[in-house]
């Protein structure tokens, strides 16, 4: 399916089923949120990166406006419904303050690969032991899926829109394994190092060397 939405160009990478609040301020796009609930219609959150907007994005909804503002500002609650893909932009929209997109939504497996779930889970519980942070993800872990998960593994904005840019829940999923992989054994470096670094000055009981007679 192709259509037109209004979008909200951000710094961020918003996944399917993320619930995200935003503080809105600007003029264009306390005009889009304000349409667009007042019509149930979502609007696309496309990731800006290098000062430009990206190919792909997050269709959005509001799900609640939580307080407006004496001055036109607002608060609202956010969910996240599915990836499109940016087919042309229109950055001028006629009678509107804000932007657009013909946008297509392409074909996305999401079934959970549970198994593969867990140990990517394992590993960002690990990491976050290292971190010294604890996380409740709001669901049961055979419930979570890589979306669940994408944000609390430690990924550059780079690398959490190349995830939204893969298709296929095993890819993700694969993505993620790969990532905690690399970034585990140098958390665990940088953890041994802290000690060490901690311990220098103190009083050490250490067993000297004992040549062989």
């Amino acid at each position: 399916m192709t259509n037109f939405i209004p979008i909200f160009p951000l710094g961020i990478v918003v996944f399917p089923g993320e619930k995200l609040n935003l503080h809105i301020f600007e003029e264009r796009y306390r005009q889009l949120i304000s349409e667009s609930y007042a019509g149930g219609r979502p609007f696309g959150i496309p990731c800006v990166l290098n000062n430009g907007v990206s190919e792909m994005g997050t269709l959005v909804e509001v799900t609640k406006i939580v307080k407006v503002y004496e001055d036109g500002k607002m608060d609202i609650h956010t969910r996240g419904i599915q990836v499109f893909r940016i087919l042309e932009l229109i950055e001028s929209v006629p009678d509107k303050l804000y932007s657009g997109a013909i946008v297509n939504y392409p074909e996305n497996a999401e079934r959970v690969q549970s198994e593969l779930v867990q140990k990517v889970l394992k590993g960002i519980r690990d990491l976050h032991r290292l971190l010294n942070v604890s996380k409740d993800f709001g669901k049961p872990d055979t419930e979570l899926t890589s979306y669940d998960l994408a944000h609390h593994a430690g990924l550059a904005l780079e690398e959490e829109y190349e995830l939204l840019g893969l298709l296929h829940e095993l890819q993700r999923l694969e993505y993620l394994k790969r990532h905690l992989n690399k970034v585990l054994p140098v958390m665990a470096g940088m953890e041994l190092l802290k000690e060490k670094i901690h311990l220098n000055g103190h009083f050490k009981e250490l067993k000297g060397f004992t040549f062989d007679k």
